[in-house]
């Protein structure tokens, strides 16, 4: 069997339900469209959203509609060719980041990202996906972290934390309540996390670890849209929280780990997990609620929130950041268009990965710009390490001199004394 048919295999395996119903309750009136960072900055039709899958909806029409099947047979409907998946490639990867708000905007509530994710299994059946992606998910599978990173690395950051602080950093601890996941991201580029959750969790009196065989949390699989390799990367954290016998396992600043490990896991897995999944920031306003987490001072600084797609308008934590920023800064405003409304960094659903993508992803960016100069800010606090790479190159190329932090950080730098 070649690529091609496996490609189209795999996506008349996807088309369940949800999908048949989806295309066929499509009522084409174009609010995705102006939902989408890419439509709205480019102008062009061929990033509507729903345009993005017509491979898909052809298959489905030929395989599974009366009028599709005989239109087939008779020649006046042909069949999606290699060709075709190839032209659409840069639309389903480039020009997508699964953020979300077209779904969110759809009258009739068809889920658009779930119909992009259903089509990716069958792009990188037929092997057509961006060679940066496909570069990534590689190293996760081989190596354990899309960016190379390994245990040795995380190692040297709990070492330089624990010379720091003079805290220890608990590795591999059974019995623990919470095993903390990170992002390559945060191990590469924002090492700075490590302290910051160490002292907080020390102030906070929080029992937890972290795992040797378990620490990434990036998923890679999610982005290119294997549900395969997806649910491989899930299981070597699901292994360790369950080695380990954590209740809680806390998921990183990064939107797709939060996808990947608190919704689609046990999915991916085939069974429940034994732990329960929060997001950092979650716990973060949980130890804020029972006055675990205390603060001292306040950053007079104008600053606002860039709200992470997948954790905010796919994941429903839209008021806990908020609730921190509110301890430690004064002139907090909010951007248009803030909360699940807000607008993609322009990277995500794997486009950070996908270099080709990169002058269209600068190119969108313009709608983050005119977020920002709506409000005039001097700092921007995320929750994501991705989206807070994708904002720093953004504002590079604008030459905006702003600066970009991670919301856990922030609360770390005006962390009160630990009791004694």
């Amino acid at each position: 069997m070649n690529t091609l048919q496996r490609g189209i295999n795999a996506m008349i395996e996807q088309i369940d339900a949800p999908i048949a119903t989806f295309f066929t309750s499509c009522v084409h009136c174009g609010l995705c469209a102006d939902s989408c960072l890419f439509y709205t900055e480019t102008q062009d039709p061929k990033f509507t959203p729903i345009y993005k899958l017509e491979p898909l909806r052809r298959i489905w029409q030929q395989e599974y509609t009366f009028w599709g099947k005989l239109m087939s047979q008779l020649g006046l409907s042909k069949p999606v060719t290699d060709a075709e998946l190839a032209a659409w490639e840069p639309l389903v990867y480039d020009s997508c980041t699964l953020c979300g708000r077209c779904s969110l905007a759809c009258p009739v509530g068809n889920d658009i990202v779930y119909m992009v994710r259903k089509m990716r299994e069958g792009m990188v059946a037929s092997g057509h996906a961006p060679e940066g992606l496909k570069g990534a998910t590689q190293r996760a599978i081989g190596l354990g972290s899309p960016m190379g990173v390994n245990l040795n690395t995380l190692m040297a950051h709990i070492h330089n934390t624990e010379k720091e602080t003079g805290l220890s950093v608990p590795l591999d601890k059974e019995g623990a309540d919470y095993m903390m996941v990170l992002s390559s991201a945060e191990i590469a580029e924002y090492s700075e996390i490590v302290s910051a959750v160490t002292r907080i969790f020390h102030q906070a009196g929080v029992s937890w670890t972290m795992a040797s065989d378990g620490f990434e949390g990036t998923n890679s699989g999610i982005q290119i849209g294997s549900s395969d390799l997806a649910a491989e990367l899930l299981s070597r954290v699901v292994r360790a929280a369950e080695r380990l016998k954590v209740k809680y396992v806390i998921s990183p600043e990064c939107g797709h780990a939060y996808t990947a490990l608190r919704w689609e896991g046990p999915n991916l897995i085939g069974r429940p997990y034994h732990f329960e999944v929060i997001h950092i920031i979650e716990l973060l306003d949980q130890l804020r609620s029972e006055g675990r987490l205390r603060t001292e001072g306040l950053d007079e600084t104008r600053m606002t929130f860039h709200d992470p797609c997948q954790m905010v308008r796919r994941g429903g934590v839209v008021e806990q950041p908020r609730n921190l920023l509110h301890m430690v800064a004064p002139n907090f405003v909010e951007m248009p268009d803030a909360g699940i409304q807000n607008w993609c960094c322009g990277g995500g659903g794997g486009v950070s990965a996908n270099e080709r993508a990169e002058p269209l992803r600068i190119k969108v960016f313009s709608r983050k710009k005119a977020q920002l100069d709506a409000i005039g800010v001097d700092t921007i606090v995320t929750s994501c390490s991705n989206c807070r790479t994708m904002l720093l190159d953004g504002l590079e190329h604008n030459s905006m001199n702003l600066n970009v932090v991670g919301l856990t950080e922030l609360i770390a730098e005006h962390l009160a004394p630990a009791s004694k």
